[in-house]
């Protein structure tokens, strides 16, 4: 079965924002690629922007990845504001969706604590302190 492994732009603080996730999810980073390590005579890289991220990835669980670039800013800013997609991550236990809701709201704005829903299963969202939207559950089979 096909996996979806969530990808997400940034305005220059990708690694702010993934160094902070590392520090919820744990793991470590299997690549970090900076624009200047792909720099070259085809490929010219503002001195300002030599040294952030190109791409980066951070294993979730099993089977799953977190990856993310930051956008140069000759192609324009990513609205952070706007309704960009949710990642949704179900989790093994309650236990582990709290931590996860907690760790990762941290400085954020929630939009639904977490707790037990109407539907059955144990689910929160928020928005994280870097503006991206996050939905956490657990559904017990």
């Amino acid at each position: 079965m096909a996996l979806i492994n969530p990808h997400i732009n940034f305005n220059g603080n990708a690694e702010e924002a993934f160094t902070f996730y590392k520090s919820v999810f744990g793991g470590e980073f299997t690549k970090v690629i900076r624009f200047k390590d792909l720099a070259g005579p085809e490929f010219n890289v503002a001195k300002n922007e030599e040294d952030k991220i190109m791409h980066i990835v951070l294993p979730i669980g099993k089977n799953s990845m977190l990856m993310a670039n930051d956008v140069p800013a000759a192609m324009g800013r990513t609205n952070e504001n706007e309704n960009r997609s949710k990642i949704v991550i179900s989790a093994e236990s309650k236990q582990e969706a709290d931590k996860l809701f907690n760790g990762l709201s941290a400085g954020g704005q929630i939009e639904g604590p977490i707790g037990d829903s109407g539907w059955g299963s144990y689910f929160g969202c928020f928005r994280d302190k870097y503006g991206i939207e996050w939905i956490v559950e657990f559904a017990q089979n």
